[in-house]
């Protein structure tokens, strides 16, 4: 094996590993990004939404046993 197939051989596995690491990158981004509020269309706004909704209900319970 010569300097030049090993050198060939180093350059595709620096090529395949750094392509795997930057897709799992912009994954991790991309799946970050849904977890910040941003105005209605991110699961963390429906989240929100949600949370909101079920203490509206929590507190209405509460206010009728209290009754």
């Amino acid at each position: 094996m010569t300097v030049q197939d090993m050198a060939a051989i180093a350059v595709a596995a620096t090529t395949v590993i750094g392509s795997f690491i930057g897709s799992v990158r912009w994954l991790v981004k991309h799946y970050l990004s849904e977890l910040k509020p941003n105005s209605g269309s991110s699961m963390r706004d429906e989240f929100n939404a949600r949370i909101s909704s079920l203490e509206a209900r929590v507190e209405t319970v509460i206010r009728i046993l209290e009754k």
